[in-house]
């Protein structure tokens, strides 16, 4: 498992439409929030998925946004919040070259624009307090 505390790179990954990333980890017992970005680089992230149990204002909330050439773009918030610390969870992400789509543990759907529009994404990093089990594209 990969502490998510250090932070995680996963570079030269191959990840395109059509095909599923699930990721299955557990929240620390005091975490106050993690992320998973997806993008072509640390400066260009086209999702950032980030579920705040207790974090920049916000209380069991995901947020998710996109970054471009260093710059945050508008974020979108979600009611739904089926994250518990200490509890393991799964997400599975997809996407077309319009827009992601994730389906949490309890079968909720998130979606949010490619705004990149790309096909193909090779960078993903993790962050945030908690670990991963596991990361799997097919």
């Amino acid at each position: 498992s990969y502490n998510l505390s250090l932070g995680v790179v996963v570079q030269n990954l191959s990840f395109k439409t059509g095909q599923t990333l699930t990721v299955t980890g557990v929240p620390s017992a005091d975490s106050t929030n993690f992320a998973i970005n997806i993008g072509h680089s640390a400066e260009d992230i086209a999702l950032h998925m980030n579920p705040r149990f207790d974090a920049h204002g916000d209380q069991r909330t995901i947020v998710c946004n996109s970054l471009q050439d260093g710059n945050w773009c508008e974020e979108h918030r979600e009611a739904s919040f089926p994250f518990n610390q200490n509890e393991e969870f799964q997400i599975k992400i997809t996407f077309t070259n319009e827009e992601f789509l994730m389906t949490l543990s309890d079968g909720s759907q998130i979606r949010f624009p490619n705004r990149q529009g790309a096909e193909k994404y090779k960078y993903m990093y993790f962050e945030g307090e908690g670990r991963i089990h596991g990361i799997e594209i097919k």
